[in-house]
């Protein structure tokens, strides 16, 4: 179940949103200092957090799953953001070098094929940021922000799905320490409290941020004798592949 894109909008227009917004911001520029001559995916409600690659990455592009639906990005020039299905993206093999999904695994109805089909369009070594509500998180409890809302999941959820649509996880972040509240007394404590909280409860974050490579090399069950052991194969292989050799 995804969200209104209007809903969206309406909540990173607030001043609650402006502060989720350049929380998150921050921990995607500390881990993409430079994306010089990169081409940039956003999938799901991404545009929010883009702005800061805006001029440096070759190209930025927004796409928003079609039950989201869709808005105009960037507001000057021509709009970036295209409606799409996020399992069948019009784009071909290998064609993005960065991607950030947020707002799309915990809505989508099956996350797997949305990172399979993400790791298809990342070319050789490509990137991907995945953003996701915390399930330990507070803020995957509350339905006052759009983190409440969808499938939120913990660490080892989103390790072992990474790893099961053949992308390697390397970094880990947590993001939204401070309390998801829009009262002006819990509104003007939220910086320090965001500080804090990554100093004394950082297993707590209200979201998970992850960034994973697309990995190229699986291995491949084969029988020895009568133990199984995996063999690299050096091409890309789908766990559906993996599945159907392991029978043979």
């Amino acid at each position: 179940m995804y969200l209104d894109v209007v809903d969206l909008r309406n909540f990173y227009g607030s001043a609650l949103g402006a502060l989720v917004r350049r929380s998150i911001r921050t921990k995607l520029i500390e881990m993409w200092p430079r994306v010089t001559g990169d081409r940039l995916l956003g999938l799901g409600y991404a545009t929010p957090f883009l702005r800061p690659f805006l001029g440096q990455a070759e190209r930025v592009i927004g796409f928003m799953p079609g039950r989201q639906g869709v808005v105009n990005w960037p507001s000057e020039g021509p709009s970036s953001t295209a409606l799409v299905d996020e399992t069948m993206l019009p784009l071909p093999d290998s064609s993005i070098d960065r991607m950030v999904l947020i707002h799309t695994l915990e809505m989508a109805d099956d996350p797997e094929d949305v990172l399979r089909e993400a790791w298809r369009v990342l070319a050789p070594g490509g990137r991907l940021i995945a953003v996701v509500p915390n399930r330990i998180g507070l803020w995957a409890r509350l339905e006052t922000t759009p983190f409440g809302y969808g499938r939120p999941f913990s660490q080892g959820q989103l390790d072992a799905l990474l790893k099961d649509t053949l992308f390697s996880p390397i970094d880990w972040r947590g993001a939204l320490h401070m309390l998801p509240s829009s009262r002006p007394t819990v509104l003007a404590m939220s910086r320090p409290l965001e500080v804090f909280g990554l100093k004394v409860w950082p297993g707590f974050a209200g979201v998970l941020v992850v960034e994973a490579t697309k990995q190229l090399y699986q291995g491949i069950p084969q029988r020895v004798g009568n133990k199984m052991r995996l063999a690299p194969v050096f091409r890309p292989a789908l766990a559906r592949d993996v599945d159907r050799l392991a029978d043979d």
